[in-house]
């Protein structure tokens, strides 16, 4: 909550309104919103079946778009980014894709700080956003006392790689934290800005591996510090990301990334029939100790992906394959069985390997350089 600041509650909610909200803040039935067209929800028989999050509407050729619809559901997402908050004022949190704003009403009327970061003019229609560069609403901004910022933009949109002037919804993190008001920190600093927002099914594991890339070589919204990302994602991968050493179909490089990079914590358990996970996941504050730096911290994510080609296949025969032939010392070293497989490394054994490599005599980074360029990287992020 801001420092001498009370919630909105209803009044406050007036306010938004009167200000030009309507559109993005106001109580819409549940929807989809598919190729920037609203559509309307299923109907609902009995009120019990609200506390889903929601619909799927059932148009298997098009491209659909979850947002939180249920009042219930949005004060239970408040309160569960609210957990383990400090006293004092908080960082922005930004809500990525609000839709209709359900939740957005219920962060402000808690005293959150929130930065809308929407891409569908349908929502905003009424704010006359501008649809050539970014802003925020000045008149809003003034009325909320800077509570809420609204920017025209795409979370998986951010940093394009390309060349000149980004059209929306296409948006530069720096422009975005310009905006915002935030300011870089050293990586071991408090969190800078919490995120929240719903990954989109469609290629939804690409978008977990762009954010581990921008992570680990703090690009993009990791320049500025530890961001905190709260995201509702499929049980399939919080399965994947929280798996255990030993289980080959489903402990992965994904999994070991991840858990070396991210605190990770489960905020809300799945959801009857959709299958969601709230998770939250906080960059840890160690990562770059001993020999990883984000400057080879792409080769020590392809030496990872690189050992789970044949995740069953031995340690040893992996060295080997490096051309690391008197590896037995370097085990020995480290306290790794000889006759360990991959899948059973857990992720420390992985940074601590890496970490040794580095420093031996045995290994040259170069060595990878050509594989981590040929690799399938995705730096669009």
């Amino acid at each position: 909550m801001l420092a001498g600041r009370a919630p909105l509650g209803a009044a406050g909610c007036g306010r938004l309104l009167e200000a030009g909200l309507r559109p993005l803040l106001c109580g819409l039935p549940l929807c989809w919103v598919t190729a920037g067209r609203q559509y309307p929800a299923l109907r609902v028989a009995e009120p019990a079946k609200e506390k889903r999050p929601v619909r799927r509407e059932q148009r298997s050729s098009l491209v659909v778009r979850r947002f939180i619809g249920c009042p219930q559901l949005a004060r239970t997402v408040q309160r569960c980014l609210r957990r383990g908050a400090g006293p004092g004022p908080q960082p922005f949190l930004l809500e990525f894709a609000p839709g209709p704003g359900i939740l957005t009403r219920s962060l402000l009327d808690a005293g959150f700080r929130v930065v809308a970061l929407e891409s569908n003019s349908d929502f905003f229609a009424d704010l006359k956003i501008s649809s050539t560069k970014v802003i925020f609403i000045q008149s809003l901004e003034n009325s909320l006392d800077g509570q809420l910022k609204v920017i025209h933009g795409d979370f998986f949109r951010l940093d394009p790689l390309t060349k000149g002037a980004l059209k929306p919804p296409a948006v530069s993190s720096d422009k975005l934290f310009e905006a915002i008001g935030v300011a870089a920190v050293p990586w071991r600093a408090d969190i800078p800005l919490k995120i929240f927002g719903i990954v989109p099914q469609q290629l939804e594991r690409n978008r977990l591996w762009r954010l581990l890339f921008a992570m680990y070589e703090c690009s993009s919204i990791y320049r500025y510090g530890r961001v905190e990302l709260n995201l509702f994602l499929s049980e399939k991968e919080y399965t994947v990301l929280t798996a255990k050493p030993g289980r080959s179909k489903i402990y992965q490089a994904l999994t070991v990334l991840a858990q070396l990079g991210y605190e990770i914590e489960l905020l809300h358990k799945r959801l009857p029939n959709d299958h969601l996970c709230l998770v939250r996941l906080t960059p840890q504050q160690n990562l770059f100790t001993g020999g990883l730096k984000p400057s080879n911290a792409s080769t020590f994510i392809f030496m990872v992906k690189q050992s789970f080609a044949k995740p069953k296949s031995r340690l040893t025969d992996r060295l080997y394959s490096w051309s690391l032939d008197n590896s037995d010392k370097l085990l020995k070293a480290l306290e790794i069985p000889k006759n360990a497989a991959m899948y059973n490394l857990y992720p420390e054994d992985y940074k601590r390997l890496f970490e040794a490599l580095q420093n031996s005599d045995m290994f040259a980074e170069t060595f990878f350089h050509d594989e981590v360029m040929a690799s399938t990287r995705i730096t669009n992020f």
